[in-house]
């Protein structure tokens, strides 16, 4: 069990990344075949857990992660909550958890002195709209560049270049930080040099954000602990029943992997 109530007492940073759009059923698969040995290495014994997203597309799926709401296992039996906002006075609270009394997850944070910062990677973190500004406005600190967004081939190592240099920037006082890993996130097509994205076009664009996301997590955990938490907002549809993209409560929309460890 993860104490994420001593994780902040004691100010440890902490990595959260969603692989936007990832599917469980293609991360599994991908991990199972050896595509993601980076992620092998530092994924928790068993792999990726299968969890059930707050929402079906970007938007309200981070706002619930943001607000304290985690994807959650589906049985009826739960984990403790990582962190939670304060409820009301006849709920009880296991010690574990971080209870903030704020809004959200991002103030709670920097009342414990944090600082939080966004490395954007869709457009709902660009600020290019209205409603791209939503997200990254929740963060003392973003950071969007259109290199940083899923039609560029190589996102995910600019993404990656931009938060170890915000953790550089950031050391000696706790940080959380942010990644909205865009490569997994269509268009992906073109891993495969295809016009059009599959299951099998996110695997690739998935076995080509590994290698860099080995690398900020072996980077940043090198000298110091780290709580990590790595899942997807959500799945898409890739023609199943003739459904395709997101905001549907199909399961491959709303099945998403999960990991959380300290390093």
């Amino acid at each position: 069990m993860i104490n994420a109530a001593e994780i902040i007492e004691t100010e440890t940073n902490i990595l959260f990344v969603t692989l936007d759009s990832l599917r469980y059923d293609v991360a599994r698969q991908a991990l199972d075949e050896g595509l993601t040995p980076a992620l092998a290495g530092l994924l928790p014994e068993g792999g990726w857990e299968l969890r059930q997203t707050q929402g079906s597309f970007t938007l309200p799926a981070h706002t619930a992660y943001f607000s304290g709401f985690l994807p959650k296992l589906p049985q009826p039996e739960q984990p403790t909550r990582l962190w939670e906002c304060r409820p009301p006075a006849f709920k009880k609270v296991p010690p574990e958890t971080f209870v903030f009394d704020a809004p959200n997850l991002l103030v709670g944070l920097g009342q414990q002195g944090y600082r939080t910062v966004c490395i954007g990677g869709v457009t709902y973190f660009s600020r290019e709209t209205p409603l791209g500004g939503v997200l990254p406005a929740m963060f003392d600190e973003d950071h969007w560049r259109p290199e940083f967004c899923s039609p560029e081939p190589d996102s995910t190592r600019h993404q990656v270049d931009q938060a170890l240099s915000v953790a550089e920037g950031h050391a000696g006082s706790p940080l959380f930080l942010f990644v909205n890993v865009s490569a997994t996130h269509v268009p992906h097509g073109h891993y495969l040099g295809e016009s059009t994205d599959s299951v099998l076009s996110q695997a690739a664009a998935l076995a080509y954000a590994d290698e860099h996301l080995g690398r900020l997590i072996t980077t940043l955990t090198q000298n110091q602990r780290w709580l990590i938490i790595l899942c997807a907002d959500h799945g898409d549809s890739f023609g199943e029943d003739g459904f395709w993209g997101r905001g549907t409560a199909r399961p491959e929309v709303m099945n998403v992997p999960f990991a959380a460890f300290t390093r």
